[in-house]
């Protein structure tokens, strides 16, 4: 195991991969020099410890020319307890921006530990406690990265994504292109405040 230059996790091996069967083409896109480029990003600790960051397919290039993996700002936003989903977006933006769901039952329990009534979810996003809660969880995740790299602005989304929607896969991943055009509107916002 070995990494890219980018950062992509390589592998070689005589069990690994040997090739497409009668397609060198895509054999030679995924081979280089014997070894399987496997799409996946990753870093070594000191002690040689291999740690998957992400995929290489879905980081984010801003215009600035910033490249950014949405995976680890994302998971970080999501140990929030009131946040259920975040998908990070900026893809030939000038910043990173970001869409946050909400954890419901937590947030009733947040709503009930602070003597609040429950709101309809459309109410909910627009509450200004809730929104200085979601952007803890932002500043948080932002210390992970460089400012460029850094969430700008959010949008707190009413209802979450879902694979009924066709906005997860089977196995609940984001499918991040659907999320995108289905919130085509919501991102553009963001983007022109």
């Amino acid at each position: 195991m070995r990494l890219g230059d980018d950062g992509e996790i390589w592998l070689s091996g005589d069990t690994v991969f040997q090739g497409y069967l009668n397609n060198p083409g895509a054999t030679a896109e995924t081979l280089r020099d014997g070894w399987l480029a496997t799409g996946d990003l990753g870093s070594l600790d000191e002690d040689g410890y291999l740690t998957i960051t992400g995929r290489k397919k879905e980081i984010l290039v801003t215009s600035g020319g910033e490249s950014v993996s949405p995976g680890p700002l994302e998971e970080r936003v999501r140990d929030h307890p009131l946040v259920h989903q975040c998908v990070v977006v900026g893809n030939d933006r000038p910043y990173v921006a970001a869409l946050v769901t909400l954890d419901q039952e937590a947030v009733e329990h947040w709503l009930s530990m602070r003597g609040a009534p429950r709101l309809p979810p459309a109410e909910l996003v627009r509450d200004p406690v809730l929104e200085a809660e979601v952007r803890r969880a932002v500043v948080t995740a932002n210390t992970l990265v460089s400012k460029a790299e850094a969430i700008r602005t959010f949008r707190i989304l009413a209802q979450p994504f879902t694979e009924e929607h066709g906005l997860l896969t089977p196995s609940l991943k984001l499918k991040r292109r659907a999320i995108q055009e289905a919130y085509e509107e919501e991102i553009e916002a963001l983007y022109h405040v």
